[in-house]
């Protein structure tokens, strides 16, 4: 007698309770940046950047620079202020520091305790104290109390690599001459399969070969932004994120295909 054979049991598919807003936003995608029956679209195909880029400007239209500033001496110091600590903390001390010095000249003139009890709070307040002060006098000794606005000029001052310089150029001075990246930004070009790199200079170089000159500054702000409120790190939002139908991250916490 022949065996029988034994019945395949098939999983149920668990749904997810954020599923209908999911494909909801899915379906809001570019139909540029649609998958065809049978084509894969590469990662750095134009129509999918062009797509990427069209859903960003959607989600966060005419987003800024999150540090507060009013010149382009405090974006300076506001983003010097910024490296390993949060937007927010920095936001909570520039007032105080600024209203204490509120030029360069003054800031030069400051001592450094003076500052280090400032800035505090933001960490690593020693190294900071001693970049700001450096950056202050370089202002004042070498271009008369006024920014530059060059990145040869601006990578000049203490402090200031080229994240700094990108995000005054862009932020202040509306000069895109390259792609801020930072932490978020390094993130989500790895998760959207923009770039392999793991160096922020050669991230930026990547970005800068894929993304127009004129979405530079842009880009920047909105991938941030993205990766403050959705693509977090260690759980992104997925089943909330416009650009979902467009990652294939291996980190996904939900997927709609």
């Amino acid at each position: 007698m022949a065996r029988a054979r034994s019945a395949k049991t098939v999983e149920p598919v668990a749904k997810s309770p954020a599923g209908n807003r999911a494909r909801a936003i899915a379906a809001s995608a570019p139909a540029s940046a649609k998958k065809k029956p049978g084509k894969t679209v590469k990662p750095l195909a134009p129509e999918r950047v062009s797509a990427i880029l069209e859903i960003l400007a959607k989600t966060y239209p005419g987003v800024v620079c999150a540090l507060h500033h009013r010149s382009a001496w405090e974006l300076v110091v506001a983003t010097i202020l910024s490296a390993q600590c949060t937007d927010v903390r920095v936001n909570l001390v520039t007032p105080a520091l600024f209203k204490a010095f509120p030029t360069p000249k003054e800031m030069a003139a400051a001592s450094l305790p003076e500052l280090e009890e400032l800035i505090r709070t933001t960490g690593f307040f020693r190294n900071k104290a001693k970049s700001i002060q450096g950056a202050a006098r370089t202002v004042v000794e070498e271009f008369g109390g006024k920014v530059p606005k060059t990145m040869d000029e601006l990578l000049r001052l203490p402090g200031v690599a080229r994240k700094t310089a990108n995000v005054v150029l862009g932020s202040w001075f509306k000069i895109g001459v390259g792609v801020v990246v930072d932490t978020h930004v390094m993130r989500l070009t790895t998760r959207l399969e923009l770039t392999r790199e793991t160096a922020p200079e050669k991230v930026e170089r990547d970005m800068m070969k894929i993304i127009p000159q004129d979405h530079w500054i842009a880009f920047s702000h909105e991938l941030i932004h993205h990766g403050r409120q959705v693509c977090i790190a260690r759980k992104p939002r997925c089943a909330d994120c416009t650009l979902e139908k467009l990652c294939n991250s291996s980190d996904k916490t939900w997927t709609s295909h």
